[in-house]
C-alpha cells in the first residue's frame, strides 16, 4: 500500500471513530436528559424527540409531536417559550413548530371540503374555517381578490354551538361555495337544510389529530401552514413560493 492511501486510509479511520464517538456521547447526553426529567416531572408528556439547539447546552425536547419546551444537559431546568436567534433575527422556536406542523397537501382529506375555482384555478390552497369567525370573514373578503385559484374550504364548527348549524345549512346547501360566500362576504345566512354532516365529524377529527385549534388555518400546496387571517398581498406571496418549491 503506498504511503497516500495508507495516510488517507488512517485519517479516515480517525474520523470514523470521532464520529462514533460524537454519536455515542449524544445518544449518552439524551439517555441523561430522558431518564431525569420522567423521574422528576412524572405529568411530563412521553418525549418524542431530544436534539441539541443552536445554543450552546441547550436542548430541545418535543412532545405531543409538535409541542416545543427546552432543557440543560441534565434535565435540571425546564423552559417554555421562544429561542430567538438575535443575530440573524429569527424565531427558531416558531420555525421549527412550522416545519413540524406541516401538512403535505396531498394528505388532506380534500373529499370532505367544498371547492372554489377561480380563473384557471393552478394555483392550489386549502382553509379551515368556522361561519361564526370574524377574522375568517376578513380574510374571505381579501381572498375575493386573488385570481386563478382552487380553494378547498373544510368547515370546522368549533367556536359556538351555533356554528354547528351555520356549517351544516353550507355543507347542506346545492351550492356549497355560493352559500359560503354569502354568508362570510355579504352576511346572508344560508337557508336550513339537511344531508349527511359526517365530512363535518371528519373534519373535526382531522383538526384535532393535526392541532388546527384557530380559524382561519391556511395551507398551502407546499405544505406550508399559516394560522390566521392574512392579506391579499401575503396570500399572494404564499401562493407564489408554494407554485415554485
Amino acid at each position: 500500500m503506498k504511503k497516500n492511501e495508507m495516510t488517507a486510509r488512517l485519517k479516515w479511520v480517525a474520523l470514523a471513530g470521532l464520529v462514533a464517538c460524537s454519536l455515542g456521547s449524544a445518544l449518552a447526553q439524551e439517555a441523561v436528559i430522558r431518564k431525569n426529567l420522567a423521574a422528576r416531572l412524572p405529568a411530563l408528556s412521553k418525549i418524542d424527540e431530544v436534539s441539541k439547539t443552536p445554543m450552546n447546552g441547550l436542548y430541545e425536547i418535543r412532545v405531543n409531536d409538535s409541542d416545543i419546551l427546552y432543557t440543560d444537559a441534565e434535565g435540571n431546568f425546564l423552559l417554555q417559550g421562544n429561542l430567538i436567534d438575535t443575530r440573524a433575527k429569527r424565531n427558531l422556536t416558531e420555525e421549527r413548530i412550522e416545519k413540524l406542523s406541516a401538512v403535505a397537501f396531498d394528505t388532506l382529506p380534500l373529499k370532505d371540503a367544498f371547492v372554489q375555482v377561480r380563473g384557471n384555478g393552478k394555483r392550489v390552497m386549502a382553509v379551515f374555517a368556522d361561519p361564526n369567525c370574524g377574522y375568517c370573514k376578513r380574510f374571505e373578503r381579501d381572498l375575493q381578490k386573488v385570481d386563478n385559484v382552487t380553494i378547498h374550504t373544510f368547515l370546522i364548527p368549533i367556536l359556538s354551538p351555533d356554528s354547528v348549524e351555520k356549517s351544516r345549512n353550507i355543507w347542506c346547501a346545492k351550492d356549497k361555495g355560493k352559500a359560503w360566500s354569502d354568508w362570510m362576504v355579504n352576511g346572508q345566512a344560508a337557508a336550513k337544510a339537511s344531508c349527511d354532516t359526517a365530512p363535518l365529524e371528519r373534519n373535526l377529527a382531522f383538526s384535532k389529530k393535526y392541532k388546527i385549534t384557530g380559524t382561519p388555518t391556511v395551507f398551502f400546496a407546499d405544505g406550508t401552514r399559516v394560522p390566521g387571517a392574512i392579506s391579499t398581498q401575503d396570500i399572494e406571496k404564499q401562493l407564489a413560493s408554494a407554485a415554485g418549491k
